[in-house]
């Protein structure tokens, strides 16, 4: 198939390692951000953080958070040109949802007279994910995901490799990022940059996936 999606999606895949001498530059990290602040989420919540690493000093901080586990993926916190820290509210609340209702207003995107029906009708669908104790974690942590996504294929289509971090010590992302996180949670992590030719066992090769019967029905 020649569509340029699917060359896109073709040519992604999971960088092993990183050319340390190249750097992503400014222009294109907007665009990457830019991508991340579009991304989709259910009612609109947007209950995240993308903390953005750039400086030896706060990769060096990122790189220290590898000291209990995950070693593997230790080398792309200095090796990358950047990584993003992918954080979720865990308890997002009315007052979250209503500064994105207000925004859907002075943007133009919600009628004002729509705006008690949106902030009360939609959140029901986030309290339904909220217990007691106001804990919704699981919920805006699945958000997340969508916004990584979203970020693999806008990589992609940018010729930037990149390498998803789940394999990361959430408890320590939180001591050593405690100020930009602010109660948030990191649960995923972004390395992105350009391959070392030579170095990169994972690069140029082909597609490993299902085949399209075993995983796509149409009814």
């Amino acid at each position: 198939m020649s569509h340029p999606i699917i060359k896109d999606l073709n040519s992604r895949y999971t960088a092993k390692k990183y050319d340390t001498n190249k750097r992503i530059s400014a222009e294109d990290m907007e665009v990457i951000k830019e991508a991340l602040r579009l991304s989709a989420s259910s009612i609109n919540s947007q209950p995240w953080k993308f903390i953005v690493i750039e400086s030896d000093e706060a990769k060096q901080r990122f790189h220290d958070t590898f000291a209990n586990m995950h070693q593997f993926n230790q080398p792309h916190a200095k090796e990358a040109s950047h990584v993003i820290l992918f954080a979720h509210n865990p308890n997002y609340t009315k007052d979250d949802y209503r500064k994105v209702v207000d925004v859907e207003v002075s943007s133009g995107h919600l009628p004002a007279d729509m705006y008690d029906n949106m902030l009360n009708g939609a959140y029901g669908f986030a309290e339904l994910n909220t217990d007691e104790s106001g804990f919704n974690g699981n919920w805006t942590k699945a958000q997340t995901y969508i916004a990584v996504g979203n970020a693999l294929h806008v990589l992609a289509r940018m010729g930037i490799a990149s390498t998803p971090m789940e394999g990361v010590d959430p408890k320590l992302i939180g001591q050593a990022f405690s100020e930009q996180l602010n109660g948030y949670q990191c649960d995923f992590a972004l390395a992105i940059g350009y391959h070392l030719e030579g170095e990169d066992y994972n690069y140029g090769k082909p597609k490993a996936r299902l085949a399209t019967e075993d995983v796509i029905a149409v009814v």
